[in-house]
């Protein structure tokens, strides 16, 4: 064996040895703690655009629609805002349930969170034609088509990534999904609040991730069965 294969054999290990090693291992976590907290706006809230909507009217135009890449609420908590703990190697097992649905040609929930190798089931709730189109950059895009008698298609993402999502056939029809490195990852409700629950001893890095506002973090640590607070202030 030439000294060239000995190197690509020896790069190839350290690679295998190094994904291995960032990979999350699940389990029991006994006397976990919780970090919870509020995500706000600074400043004045921006006002939210109406959607025009001109196709398939009957399903699509039922209620009127906002778009949501800045929704505050009006205690001035930032909606859909995803926290997580980064690079957490262990600690409580995977949700057994991801869902997206396509109702009333809109994405619910606006940002979903699937673990990296779990199932995300895509529903078509509206008994019309969709397009699910991913525009990611670390897993393979999907380019799917969805017809009315297709109620229920699945995909699964191998890395972790924040990955734009919308329907070719609607246009104003936009998401986000989460494929998430583990299962600290949540997302603000109408208040901005959020609660990560099951978390081992430990101190963490937690970051704070808004489509159009940008990324924070902060160092939190949280002690056996304790509690944390931390919240972020995000402005335009």
């Amino acid at each position: 064996m030439n000294i060239k294969n000995i190197i690509k054999i020896v790069l190839m290990l350290l690679v295998f040895s190094l994904t291995a090693f960032a990979q999350y291992t699940p389990g029991t976590v006994s006397n976990g703690g919780t970090i919870a907290g509020t995500i706000s706006f600074d400043g004045t809230a921006p006002v939210l655009k109406a959607l025009k909507i001109e196709k398939d009217v009957k399903v699509c135009a039922v209620h009127e629609k906002y778009k949501e890449d800045v929704v505050v609420g009006e205690s001035g908590g930032l909606k859909n805002v995803v926290v997580y703990i980064d690079g957490i190697k262990s600690g409580k097992e995977w949700e057994t349930k991801y869902t997206l649905d396509q109702n009333g040609c809109w994405f619910k929930p606006h940002v979903v969170i699937v673990g990296v190798g779990q199932k995300l089931s895509i529903l078509n709730s509206d008994g019309i034609l969709h397009n699910i189109h991913t525009f990611s950059k670390l897993n393979k895009p999907l380019n799917k088509a969805q017809p009315k008698f297709k109620k229920r298609i699945s995909a699964k993402f191998t890395k972790a990534e924040f990955i734009k999502l919308r329907c070719d056939v609607h246009a104003w029809m936009s998401g986000w999904i989460v494929a998430a490195a583990n299962p600290y990852y949540v997302t603000t409700d109408e208040a901005g609040n959020y609660t990560l629950t099951g978390v081992p001893a430990g101190t963490y890095t937690l970051k704070f991730w808004h489509e159009t506002l940008g990324e924070q973090s902060t160092e939190v640590t949280i002690s056996a069965g304790g509690s944390a607070k931390a919240d972020a202030k995000f402005s335009s």
